[in-house]
């Protein structure tokens, strides 16, 4: 028997004992017809289809987000990895600005306190920058290129013409 069928029956015993009023069965639920099973069948199918559906956009949307930051967290490692190669250039003497080895010192911090260079006053801008360079010990080695920076005019020539191991010791330039 039908579930349906099992109620009423059991809600005409309870009339019949007069458990229950007589119009408990005219409200009670008609059998449904067999048309009635069937449609209720098929919204039942849709339903579950449309559910389906939701799950799948649902699980489509959850993956394109995934992707997203996964895309995001890879542009962050490789964010990270470049300014590492950064500090383990300046680390192993390397400065990436300007493609010198600097023995870990960074010349582009100190160059800019240097004064700019005038040729009338040549003996006067040597004897600044060395005071300069004692004061703030900066690494010898690295007072030539410290110094070339400002040189304008036939300084700029004339630091131009030696050798580049020349050019490299403040001595002789």
């Amino acid at each position: 028997m039908r579930k349906e069928e099992i109620k009423r029956y059991v809600l005409e015993y309870l009339v019949d004992e007069s458990i229950l009023s007589s119009t408990v069965l005219e409200t009670a639920i008609t059998v449904p017809t067999d048309n009635t099973f069937e449609l209720k069948r098929l919204e039942m199918e849709m339903n579950k289809e449309i559910r389906l559906k939701e799950m799948e956009r649902e699980r489509e949307r959850e993956e394109r987000e995934r992707e997203e930051r996964e895309r995001r967290e890879e542009k962050a490692r490789e964010h990270e990895f470049r300014l590492k190669q950064l500090e383990l250039g300046v680390i192993k003497g390397s400065d990436p600005k300007i493609g010198l080895d600097t023995g870990g010192f960074d010349v582009s911090k100190h160059v800019k306190f240097v004064s700019k260079f005038q040729e009338d006053n040549v003996e006067k801008f040597f004897n600044h920058f060395e005071k300069l360079g004692e004061q703030l010990k900066w690494p010898r080695d690295k007072w030539s290129i410290l110094i070339q920076s400002n040189f304008t005019g036939k300084a700029q020539e004339v630091y131009s013409t030696p050798s580049i191991e020349d050019s490299m010791d403040y001595d002789k330039v």
